[in-house]
């Protein structure tokens, strides 16, 4: 059984791994605004960047499932 689901054993990982990183990059970005006591935009723009670059992702994966699929 676990030979057959192998790859969607691995993407599931893969995913959850990029995830875990993704919210591990927020709180040392969170850190470091409040140690720099950067200013209100400056932060508001620090996570824009950060929310775009995983939108990113995720519309990646949506498109990526989509060309898979054939569709």
């Amino acid at each position: 059984m676990l030979a057959e689901h192998f790859e969607l054993i691995e993407t599931i990982g893969t995913d959850f791994a990029i995830a875990v990183l993704f919210i591990l990059i927020g709180l040392a970005i969170r850190d470091v605004l409040k140690k720099a006591n950067v200013p209100k935009f400056g932060q508001w723009f620090v996570w824009l960047v950060l929310f775009l670059g995983c939108a990113g992702f995720i519309a990646k994966g949506i498109i990526q499932a989509i060309w898979e699929a054939g569709l």
